[in-house]
């Protein structure tokens, strides 16, 4: 495979029901399977195929190991005016993620802000999408999960700290401005998708096994010396993410969810965060600054290797556009997997 371009393209309905079904056969009610199959699509359809489509058979492993609960709902543990604390009891991550999403813009209607932590869940998949659910609603937001360890600490060999996904937005009439980056250089679902295509990142992003920086991504994915983003910035950023969502939620931080060794992000810890803008400076005064702000990025000059600046966001709505019109684009044996999965043929 050259490129993204030479892929098996989808419709978004046609994936969504393929989706569906796999996880209803997997044991989920219509209606859960549902809300998490248009979560796994959107993603895909946005461009992040490491959180949509190709995460659907992790997924399903997981609930047959009994890793993810099915029936585990949100449960209340502490309420202190603007900021709640719920057990997710391990349910699954996309439902619990969306419940305290919500709930975080329902307390910021109410006060302004609105803090949701969210402890004892399962891996939220694509975290950038809690970010456009709440730009969507015109709120800002603001998000992160811990995880288990699966990067080194800066200086370090082993991995000690996970790379802790965080989210942030703000809504925008003309294209909100969504942040979704992991501490890390590159994700791993980055890396899986890179090597997938048969291409190197554009950058090093990590380690090999002999300690040499690379940019080839399976040997980075066989040593788990992924790199932290900024070096040592990237480092201490991925712990203070760990310890804040751990105290804030009265949950489990990286060490402790490396001893339940039960998958990626199994007993991890969220926060969602919402801001109502329109009780602050209002929704007109909101555009004009994220409007300036995009504009005047867009206005920056490229550099010798580039064709134009882009705000954060910016890159995924075009994709959208893209695969809503002609088909999402696929890798031929993760959709025959599914389509498996789901008890169709190829």
């Amino acid at each position: 495979m050259d490129g993204v371009e030479q892929l098996t393209r989808i419709p978004f309905d046609t994936m969504r029901d393929v989706i569906t079904e796999a996880f209803v056969k997997a044991g989920m009610s219509a209606g859960d399977a549902a809300q998490c199959a248009a979560f796994h699509t959107q993603a895909s359809c946005d461009g992040v195929y490491s959180h949509g489509l190709n995460r659907v058979a992790r997924f399903v492993d997981y609930v047959k190991k009994g890793w993810v609960n099915l029936g585990g709902k949100p449960e209340p543990v502490r309420s202190l005016a603007a900021i709640e604390v719920f057990d997710g009891h391990r349910g699954p991550g996309i439902l619990n993620a969306l419940f305290a999403s919500d709930r975080s813009m329902e307390l910021a209607e109410r006060n302004g802000v609105g803090i949701v932590a969210l402890r004892n869940t399962t891996h939220w998949m694509r975290g950038g999408a809690f970010g456009w659910h709440a730009a969507e609603k015109g709120y800002v937001a603001m998000c992160w999960t811990n995880t288990e360890s699966c990067m080194p600490a800066w200086g370090a060999q082993n991995t000690r700290l996970g790379n802790n996904p965080f989210v942030m937005a703000v809504p925008r009439d003309n294209g909100h401005i969504v942040l979704d980056m992991a501490m890390s250089q590159y994700a791993y679902g980055k890396l899986q998708v890179t090597r997938l295509k048969g291409e190197n990142l554009p950058f090093p992003g990590g380690f090999d096994k002999n300690g040499v920086l690379t940019s080839e991504p399976g040997p980075i994915e066989e040593s788990m010396r992924i790199l932290p983003m900024g070096y040592w910035k990237g480092s201490g950023f991925a712990i203070l993410l760990d310890t804040l969502a751990a105290v804030l939620s009265e949950g489990a931080p990286t060490y402790e969810i490396d001893q339940i060794q039960e998958g990626s992000c199994t007993g991890c810890s969220q926060i969602f965060i919402a801001i109502d803008p329109r009780q602050l400076g209002g929704e007109a005064f909101t555009n004009r600054v994220a409007d300036g702000v995009a504009d005047y990025v867009n206005g920056s000059t490229p550099d010798e290797k580039s064709k134009e600046v882009l705000y954060p966001g910016q890159i995924e709505v075009r994709v959208r556009k893209d695969h809503l019109e002609n088909g999402i684009v696929v890798d031929d044996g993760i959709w025959a997997e599914v389509l498996a999965l789901a008890g169709r043929s190829a």
